[in-house]
């Protein structure tokens, strides 16, 4: 049976640009959500909570990276 693959290990495969562009993605989506939200349109509320943690790992490797740490 194939092993899963951590998020974190996807996103660190990514290119700089490549996760600049998904952070952007997932902040626009996040918007739309809590929009959605408000209007009460939106049926599966955890999809906020996906979006603000896929938010907080791409913050987080942008980071490092910045900070020149090495993760595994």
């Amino acid at each position: 049976m194939a092993e899963k693959e951590r998020p974190a290990a996807a996103i660190r495969r990514m290119s700089d640009a490549e996760i600049a562009r998904a952070l952007e993605e997932a902040q626009r989506e996040l918007f739309n959500l809590r929009m959605r939200h408000a209007t009460r349109q939106l049926e599966n509320h955890q999809a906020i909570r996906r979006v603000r943690r896929q938010i907080a790992r791409l913050k987080t490797i942008q980071t490092e990276r910045r900070l020149g740490l090495q993760r595994g």
